[in-house]
């Protein structure tokens, strides 16, 4: 399923998290690993000073990184490492298509001691640009677990949700997990589809095509649940309630809706889900 695996570090908790996560996906599916430090030396405080803060970048990327490949010792994984500079998230995905890589695995923040949103655009900007499937793990009390015995596909039709539920059926497939999809009804965005009703009978055609095309790609083990409320925290909720170890999303959500509004979606679930988040902006995968 994953041939090339690119993990970003920074040195942050989040990023040593999906760290580790990463190295037991890539041992599962015999994957090398690159590690990746991204020299940010595009915030104007650190150009005015020249080449001096360019060494000193490096200076920690080198430490980060050799901290890192410690953490790599009782991998099974190949392990590489690589330093650059740029933008973080522009570096990230230019990097990941130069190398073919096909999945990049990262925290959902950043370096310790700066404003968390600002940092966690990173990841969501990797995101939301990136032309492949990317896993996002937050810094919780609760290590990710793995293998997956149970995966989160939220529906509504879409492309986007389309390609991620093929995705999550492949992910449950690999893991024998049970597969769960969810249709949420949001009055604001559905409103426009009709009475309750009609809503609730088109979420529920909705799942039973999405349980057809799950157990067409050889998962037997489905379950459908239809909730009511924000889209973002019914996900989130519903993870927690029955205890998902991964929830797949595409980054877009319903067609003909702005996508960069429907995009905040899968970007607000990645920033408070307690289980990491696969997601993909493809709609062929």
């Amino acid at each position: 399923m994953y041939d090339r695996i690119l993990v970003p570090i920074d040195g942050s908790d989040s990023a040593t998290i999906a760290l580790d996560h990463a190295f037991e996906i890539a041992s599962d599916h015999d994957a090398p690993v690159t590690l990746l430090y991204v020299a940010d030396t595009n915030e104007p405080s650190q150009t005015r000073i020249g080449t001096d803060v360019v060494d000193v970048l490096e200076r920690e990327g080198n430490e980060i990184v050799s901290d890192a490949r410690e953490r790599a010792a009782d991998s099974d994984a190949p392990v590489t490492t690589d330093i650059v500079q740029g933008v973080p998230h522009e570096a990230i995905v230019d990097y990941a298509e130069t190398k073919d890589v096909d999945l990049i695995a990262m925290g959902t923040h950043g370096r310790d001691g700066l404003e968390q949103y600002v940092v966690g655009s990173v990841a969501e900007r990797v995101v939301n640009t990136a032309p492949m499937p990317v896993l996002t793990v937050r810094a919780i009390d609760n290590t990710p677990i793995y293998p997956y015995e149970s995966i989160l596909v939220p529906t509504d039709g879409s492309e986007h949700a389309t390609t991620a539920l093929r995705m999550g059926a492949a992910v449950a497939k690999h893991h024998g997990a049970t597969l769960h999809l969810l249709a949420v009804l949001e009055d604001q965005l559905l409103g426009s589809l009709g009475g309750e009703s009609d809503r609730e009978s088109r979420a529920m055609d909705l799942l039973e095509d999405g349980e057809a095309t799950a157990n067409d790609a050889g998962v037997d083990d489905v379950v459908t649940a239809v909730e009511s409320g924000s889209v973002p925290t019914e996900i989130t909720s519903y993870a927690d309630a029955t205890g998902i170890d991964l929830v797949v999303m595409g980054t877009h959500g319903r067609t003909g809706l702005d996508e960069r509004f429907l995009g905040s979606i899968s970007e607000r679930v990645l920033r408070t889900a307690s289980t990491p988040v696969l997601t993909t902006n493809r709609r062929d995968v």
